[in-house]
């Protein structure tokens, strides 16, 4: 466990809490969660330590919130399960191409996706908020699998932050899905995305184990909680938290980039 002081630590878990209830709603914990990461962790500090410790806390939250909404939520596992598939070879991909990279390349990147998302479903106010009546076709579904698949699996493994917003927005538009059952399905895709990163980032060694069992319990919290909120208030809320979420940590994002 890397020399941080006991308040890093409990603001560290209270994001852990935080990530995992926003996670779980609307996807983009880790929008939270990895900045509160690469301040708290030492200076210094190698941005794969912090992706990979990410990657151990969300996996736990990310599995509690799929089982609760596999319960209540209308949730195609099969479907799931083959996009997850799709997205665990993804993220195993793009964690070794992460090894390397730069903090410096994480907040620009990650702003500018954001800022598309949030444009996107300002313009569309009645995106998600129903499913739709009309059958998926074969070539939806192999859409599904490659782009909220591989592409956002590739993108969970080099990054990792907002996967779960990509998920639920591609899921949405892809498969006719509303946002409560896209948030559903889009856990257990995560679950894939995060298995596969994380093991890759374990195979390097660039996990703080016992950090990251520690912000894991307040993590799988967060999730559990934050999947019956969703499944309570429905699309409406979710979209309403999406949209707050995602602007918010833009002005965060940007205020670290270029005030801090």
């Amino acid at each position: 466990m890397p020399d941080i002081s006991l308040t890093i630590v409990v603001v560290l878990c209270l994001a852990s809490l935080a990530a995992g209830w926003i996670d779980a709603v609307v996807g983009g914990g880790g929008l939270l969660l990895l900045p509160a990461m690469l301040l708290g962790l030492p200076g210094g500090t190698p941005a794969a330590y912090a992706l990979g410790t990410n990657k151990a806390v969300a996996i736990v939250g990310t599995t509690g919130a799929a089982v609760t909404y596999a319960r209540k939520a209308p949730v195609d596992v099969r479907l799931a399960v083959r996009i997850g598939l799709a997205a665990l070879a993804g993220s195993t991909a793009g964690a070794f191409v992460a090894a390397g990279m730069s903090t410096d390349v994480l907040k620009p990147v990650v702003m500018v996706v954001l800022l598309g998302v949030g444009t996107f479903v300002m313009l569309r106010p009645a995106f998600g908020t129903a499913p739709s009546t009309e059958p998926v076709s074969a070539r939806r579904v192999l859409a599904a699998i490659g782009l909220a698949g591989l592409g956002i699996g590739f993108y969970d493994g080099l990054i990792g932050p907002g996967t779960g917003t990509f998920l639920v927005l591609a899921l949405t538009a892809l498969l006719h899905f509303d946002l409560v059952t896209a948030s559903a399905t889009a856990k257990i895709v995560n679950c894939c995305t995060n298995a596969g990163a994380l093991a890759t980032f374990a195979w390097k060694g660039t996990v703080y184990w016992q950090l990251a069992a520690l912000m894991a319990v307040f993590n799988l919290v967060g999730g559990m909680a934050g999947a019956h909120t969703a499944l309570k208030k429905g699309s409406g809320f979710v979209r309403v938290v999406l949209l707050t979420v995602v602007f918010a940590l833009v002005a965060n994002l940007a205020y670290q980039q270029w005030v801090a």
